[in-house]
């Protein structure tokens, strides 16, 4: 029933794996059956079965989806989400883009909250050194430690985002909500946060008073709204310092507690309890505009000694605190005979109900599989000739090397770039001129850059950045267009043989992964992406920092490294070799040599390939 007149919206938006998918449907139904107003999704096999469990319930993308272009968000609208969270990195210019491009879907812009370093859904780090999953919500948030870079010590780190005064200005080119990013907070960072909103949504202004109680209660060195501005730089970065972390004293929390402290409750509201003997106990709830009736599992029996009394009821359904609702009358149908304990009636007051909903069936392709590699430009070795090579877009520039490789017999596709920040419409050309040229094959790590390739008839193969991780995320690939999946790189080998594979996938056997990518580059230096720059942790690893033009990418400190011999895989599964920083042929020839030896490299890792990630539990 309605309460307090404002929309919930529940998060759901980490990754599903296969055993975890029933539970989280489970919730989603329990969910949707308590009245929820909206589901916010990351994993895009989980929203392909509420589709088809729970038509009705309204999507939303969450920002762990990567959706930062109108490509992008139409992409989203069209395959039935309703409002898409858009990545904070956008510029006021770039959402009123995607606002223009795609006017049908509702845009939700973040406003106030920590900003990660990286591109959120595109971050590996905390996985890859500790197994904590930044897209299951277990981040250990590494990027905040000290992380040395050129003459930066926190150059991982960033201040909060501070834009509560740009709410008019969203609101202008048509933001449907703004988003004030409080997970894990205190609630009285939660208060501070929602009054300065309403301050500047309402005024076009926050009180001095009120920033301050803002700033006091959490701060990394101030605020920046760079993003938004299309400004970024060194001033954006900062970390907690001692000043930040005991700026909150108890005078300022007891303040700002006293403000919500109570709830007003101001919703009348009437019960009516039927208990009888041999008969399921019922509990009706008006509000005057509608009725809920609940029954119990069990049966009342007779009382043994003090049966029922309307007295003993009251006391039970009256507590009512922490919620908006008063109490206006209960009326009560009691045989005088049957027993019911506070127990039993507190569980009829707040009953949810369970579901159980079968997942659905995937067929295996039969496909053939094909075995990958990846690397910046065409600079490849002759022995790799069969095999599907998939260029970066950018290392794709001359025109007649392309033509006389693929009359030579290449098999070569493009590799997107994982990110399109304000030149979509750039890339959008080059991979029209790619085709025309006989190129074939696209790598997309994004739903813009699919849905690109898809409207300019390329054939389509899903990149880890689509992070697919579950059967139902393959058997959606399937249904869009993807012929096979560079699956996600959080599964263990045991999870990915298991799989129930609609199309073929395939795992890392060689590459330096790249841990994070950003649109502002480490401690806002955007280096040459030839010069040899390294970021340096407390343990004095070393993380090449490759910059380019709109982003920059960390790459890990070893490369993964799988052997065949000691990890076969078999059933739809082929092999990829990543080349990120091996820029010459000679070189790649000795990287193939090694792996040919299988142990042939004096520091590697297996990634999460023989580990895996910690799992977490949904209830």
């Amino acid at each position: 029933m309605p309460r307090r007149g404002v929309a919930v919206h529940l998060a759901l938006n980490t990754l599903i794996f296969d055993d975890e998918m029933q539970e989280a449907l489970t919730l989603a139904k329990t969910a949707a059956r308590a009245d929820i107003d909206a589901l916010i999704v990351q994993d895009i096999g989980l929203a392909k079965l509420i589709k088809k469990a729970i038509p009705d319930l309204p999507l939303h993308a969450s920002t762990q989806m990567t959706v930062h272009t109108p490509y992008g968000a139409k992409a989203l609208y069209e395959m039935g989400f309703s409002r898409v969270v858009v990545s904070r990195e956008l510029s006021l210019d770039e959402i009123k883009e995607i606002r223009e491009f795609c006017p049908e879907v509702e845009l939700e812009a973040f406003v106030h909250g920590a900003l990660c370093m990286c591109v959120s859904g595109q971050c590996y780090f905390s996985a890859m050194l500790g197994g904590r999953s930044a897209n299951r919500g277990m981040c250990a948030q590494p990027c905040r430690l000290p992380m040395h870079y050129m003459d930066n010590d926190h150059a991982l780190s960033l201040k909060d985002n501070g834009s509560l005064l740009w709410l008019r200005e969203l609101q202008k080119i048509g933001v449907a909500s703004a988003k004030i990013e409080g997970r894990m907070k205190r609630p009285e960072y939660v208060a501070a946060a929602t009054a300065a909103a309403k301050q500047a949504r309402d005024r076009g202004e926050i009180s001095p008073e009120t920033q301050e109680k803002l700033r006091s209660v959490f701060s990394r060195t101030g605020f920046t709204d760079g993003y938004l501005r299309g400004e970024i730089g060194r001033e954006m970065f900062g970390y907690r310092r001692k000043d930040d972390v005991v700026t909150a004293d108890s005078q300022l929390l007891k303040e700002i507690r006293a403000s919500y402290k109570d709830e007003a409750q101001c919703v009348p509201i009437r019960f009516h309890l039927t208990v009888r003997a041999g008969e399921r106990m019922t509990l009706s709830a008006d509000d005057g505009e509608r009725i809920v009736t609940v029954q119990s599992a069990d049966f009342a029996e007779k009382a043994k000694k003090l049966p029922l009394s309307v007295e003993r009821a009251e006391q039970s359904l009256r507590k009512t605190g922490s919620t908006p609702y008063a109490v206006d009358a209960i009326t009560a149908d009691l045989d005088g005979i049957a027993a019911c304990s506070a127990a039993a009636l507190n569980a009829l007051r707040r009953e949810a109900n369970d579901f159980d909903i079968e997942t659905e069936r995937v067929k295996e392709t039969d496909d053939q599989t094909i075995d990958w590699i990846c690397a910046k430009e065409l600079e490849i070795p002759a022995a790799l000739k069969g095999r599907l090579a998939f260029i970066g877009s950018d290392g794709l520039t001359d025109d007649r090397r392309i033509k006389e490789m693929l009359t030579d017999g290449w098999r070569l596709g493009v590799e997107s770039p994982r990110v399109m920040f304000g030149n979509e419409k750039q890339i959008y050309d080059r991979l029209k001129a790619l085709r025309s040229l006989g190129v074939t094959d696209l790598l997309a790590h994004n739903i813009a850059a699919a849905a690109i390739g898809k409207e300019l008839g390329y054939t389509l193969h899903a990149g880890f950045g689509m992070n697919l991780a579950n059967s139902l995320s393959l058997s959606w690939a399937k249904e869009y267009g993807f012929v096979d999946a560079e699956i996600s790189v959080e599964l263990e080998l045991r999870q990915i043989e298991k799989l129930r594979k609609a199309i073929p996938i395939g795992v890392i056997r060689y590459g330096y992964f790249p841990l994070m990518i950003s649109r502002n580059a480490p401690a806002g230096e955007n280096q040459s992406c030839k010069s040899e720059q390294f970021l340096q942790d407390r343990k004095n690893e070393r993380f090449r920092v490759v910059t380019r033009d709109r982003y920059a990418e960390i790459l890990n400190c070893v490369p993964i490294f799988l052997p065949q011999e000691k990890y076969k895989t078999e059933g739809q599964i082929f092999n990829i070799l990543r080349f990120s920083v091996e820029n010459s042929v000679d070189n790649k020839e000795k990287i193939l040599e090694k792996i040919r030896e299988n142990h042939g490299f004096e520091r590697f890792t297996h990634g999460l390939y023989t580990r895996g990630v910690k799992n977490f539990t949904i209830f």
